[in-house]
């Protein structure tokens, strides 16, 4: 497994916009609240999404399916294929062409994999990894082979962000709310391993010329970096508390 990580400095949040740090302050109240109702019955976001599923197997997508919503175009699902690492599995989350913004293409491809065409077409946003207590550890950015995605640029992908949402009950609301939120309230750390994806397949390109970037099996992840919530949160109210006594 290739990575590359990285952290956000602090200050960073210093420089996003009064509304961006409004956005993501209410997207960590939304998943303060799914831990809350969740913990109060004993549960949390991995159990929820593996519940009635059977025996947990390797690389089997859970839950059965994915989790699709029909009106957003968005899906995830959650799996684990990591031993021997302080993961216990992770999400995947994409949109789907027909939920994309009008004028978004993706990259020219040459290559002869064929890549996935009409209602099959979906764009990978980020990965979630989860520690065994059913807590977000860390994002993740991957090459193209993993997910079997369209590739679109970093910067199409980050407009997609804003799209994604999903807005039913199945298999867990609260999960379905946490997830939604999550990409919300670390908005700034996804957009910067979105923007060093396409830095590292440009640069591995380079360096095994001959090679078709996407598709080889010796670079799969494009960076990582390690998150936790309430740091972040503390990160953002300290932000928005700065803009307070600049006016």
């Amino acid at each position: 497994m290739n990575e590359k990580a990285f952290e956000i400095d602090s200050e960073a949040f210093a420089k996003l916009s009064r509304i961006q740090l409004e956005l993501m302050a209410d997207a960590g109240a939304q998943i303060v609240e799914c831990y809350r109702v969740l913990q109060k019955g004993g549960l949390n976001i991995v159990g929820e999404v593996l519940k009635g599923q059977g025996e947990f197997y390797e690389l089997e997508h859970y839950p059965k399916d994915d989790v699709f919503d029909g009106e957003t175009n968005c899906q995830y699902y959650y799996h684990s294929h990591r031993t021997g690492t302080s993961e216990n599995g992770h999400f995947h989350t994409f949109l789907r062409q027909s939920g994309m913004p009008a004028g978004l293409s993706p990259v020219p491809y040459s290559g002869a994999e064929p890549w996935p065409q009409g209602s099959g077409a979906l764009s990978h946003l980020i990965g979630i990894s989860m520690d065994a207590y059913g807590f977000p550890i860390g994002l993740f950015a991957t090459n193209r082979w993993v997910t079997a995605e369209v590739w679109y640029k970093a910067e199409d992908v980050i407009v997609m962000l804003d799209y994604f949402k999903i807005d039913h009950a199945y298999p867990s609301w609260p999960v379905n709310l946490w997830i939604s939120a999550i990409l919300i309230l670390f908005r700034p750390q996804v957009e910067a391993l979105l923007r060093q994806r396409d830095q590292v397949i440009t640069e591995w390109a380079c360096k095994h010329q001959g090679i078709d970037v996407f598709e080889d099996r010796d670079l799969e992840l494009t960076g990582y970096l390690s998150i936790n919530v309430e740091q972040q949160i503390k990160h953002i109210v300290a932000a928005i508390e700065n803009y307070n006594l600049r006016t």
